[in-house]
């Protein structure tokens, strides 16, 4: 399952033992702005131990890189493999076709999307790759580009975040949520939660501690899965009855759910 991506400080050793901790699906080494530039040569050097510390703990291994129009190229040149790479201010195609062309063979690729003009181009950028199987949209940097501030209900974000989930639906990719960037945990499950409602699966974070506690929002409960497997059994056996829709729980099940419902299951089979 991949339902976090913990970023964490590329030069700071702590952090990277704390993150294999955490219990994130995905652990990011973060080569732009939560390294300093005259740390990322450290960062780059220690991010063949990251890796391995990272999924010897059962998680994947990703790393954000630089924009090439900065120090993209020796970000790439100076790290070991990754399963994941994430590049910083994707807008364009193009900068997906460089990234593309420079990136290791079987490496996933996942272009942020930190601003509006970023935004408005999602479509043509989960088409420049085969590669892409994800894009992830910022906080922050959207934030700033909007000119506005942000804040913990992320009001300000909210027509960003619906329309960044529909793009990457539209496009055929997973959509993985900005991160809550407050410290507490009861935000970060409040903002999760708005998130899975929306329709979100995945959502990225900066802060460890909020892991286990994001991982849960997004875990389907046994009461989801019960209901699931009862809104399965009756739709079948309404269909098997001649029947164009079954009720489950007062509600009407058409065909809609009754599939919603068995991709709720074989996700948790696949797990």
């Amino acid at each position: 399952m991949r339902r976090t991506w913990l970023f964490v400080p590329g030069a700071d050793e702590a952090a990277h033992a704390a993150a294999a901790r955490s219990g994130a699906d995905i652990v990011i080494l973060e080569l732009e702005d939560f390294t300093p530039p005259e740390l990322r040569p450290r960062a780059r050097q220690l991010s063949a131990r990251a890796f391995d510390l990272w999924r010897k703990a059962g998680a994947i291994a990703g790393v954000r890189v630089n924009p090439f129009e900065t120090c993209g190229a020796e970000d790439l040149a100076g790290i070991a493999k990754p399963d994941v790479l994430m590049m910083s201010k994707v807008d364009s195609s193009e900068q997906v076709l460089r990234l593309e062309a420079a990136a290791p063979q079987g490496v996933e690729l996942v272009p942020n999307i930190e601003s509006a003009r970023g935004l408005v181009r999602i479509q043509e950028i989960a088409r420049a790759s085969k590669r892409i199987t994800a894009l992830l949209v910022a906080s922050e940097d959207m934030v700033a580009d909007l000119g506005t501030v942000r804040s913990r209900g992320g009001e300000e974000l909210a027509y960003v975040r619906s329309r960044f989930l529909v793009e990457c639906r539209a496009a055929g990719i997973e959509a993985i949520d900005c991160p809550y960037t407050f410290s507490d945990v009861k935000g970060a499950v409040a903002d999760a939660r708005y998130a899975k409602r929306l329709g979100y699966r995945m959502k990225s974070l900066v802060d460890p501690a909020h892991a286990k506690a994001i991982n849960a929002v997004f875990t389907p409960s046994a009461a989801e899965l019960a209901k699931a497997k009862r809104i399965v059994a009756a739709f079948d056996k309404a269909r098997a009855a001649g029947r164009e829709r079954a009720k489950v729980d007062g509600a009407l099940i058409e065909v809609p759910i009754y599939a919603a419902a068995k991709r709720l299951l074989a996700s948790i089979g696949r797990s």
